[in-house]
């Protein structure tokens, strides 16, 4: 009985790995290369796979798509969402069209005819115009980017349900201009619900600060990632997955 058990553990572990495997080619294999403008992203799943996902869609007219989206719960359920969902965008968003607000919409109702009651998927949308520096945005339900500009820091805010909870939904667009030295964070909320050995939650004002305080360093990713590993300490078990785009505008 031992040996059964342990031989589906390990059948089990290497369905895991497949699907990690599967999933890390459905993620971009680099970022975007854009004259005057610097793209980095990071992903850690907190299981063998997850729920966050981020993208990099190439539009017409040279414009950018830029998604960050996280799917509710963990593990394969949720990367099942995350896979559905990015392929659902994509297809939208390669149709053409320049807005963000729209293409949720028809994400949505896609989403809506066959996600389970119990699951949703938030997510950020953005089309950057690289030539005039025009950030045009939508949210569904997800964690406001942060936009560094002047040594401040502000939320990119706009109006939305998470995908797949009700029909006939509508998107608040709003948009932003880039200028140079400027740079957005967009993240998943594995980052601020990160929990200290203590208890306490990263949190979102301490996100901000440190946007605030690094914005102009070459990588800001690095540094929050320092910022987050000081702060769980060693030991730290990861609780939920964690995505991390920042696009700066260089000239």
């Amino acid at each position: 009985k031992q040996q059964e058990e342990a031989q589906e553990r390990e059948r089990i572990e290497q369905e895991l790995r497949v699907a990690r495997l599967i999933q890390q080619t459905l993620l971009p294999k680099s970022v975007p290369g854009l004259a005057g403008y610097d793209v980095a992203a990071y992903y850690r799943p907190a299981r063998e796979v997850g729920g966050d996902f981020y993208d990099f869609l190439k539009l017409e007219d040279g414009r950018l798509g830029l998604v960050v989206g996280d799917a509710t719960g963990h593990g394969v359920p949720a990367a099942l969402m995350m896979a559905n969902t990015q392929s659902v965008l994509r297809a939208v968003a390669q149709r053409g069209g320049s807005e963000p607000g729209r293409i949720l919409a028809e994400v949505n109702e896609v989403l809506r005819s066959y996600i389970p009651p119990s699951m949703f998927v938030t997510c950020f949308y953005a089309i950057l115009d690289p030539r005039s520096g025009a950030l045009r945005y939508a949210n569904a339900g997800h964690d406001l980017p942060y936009l560094w500009h002047g040594g401040c820091c502000e939320e990119l805010r706009a109006r939305g349900m998470p995908l797949g909870l009700m029909p006939g939904m509508s998107y608040e667009e709003k948009e932003t201009i880039l200028q140079a030295g400027e740079s957005v964070l967009f993240y998943s909320d594995g980052l601020v619900e990160a929990h200290d050995p203590k208890g306490e939650m990263f949190g979102f004002p301490r996100l901000r600060a440190l946007v605030a305080e690094h914005a102009e360093k070459e990588s800001l990713e690095e540094a929050l990632l320092e910022e987050l590993y000081s702060f769980v300490g060693e030991g730290w078990e990861q609780e939920d997955d964690i995505t991390l785009l920042t696009l700066k505008r260089s000239e």
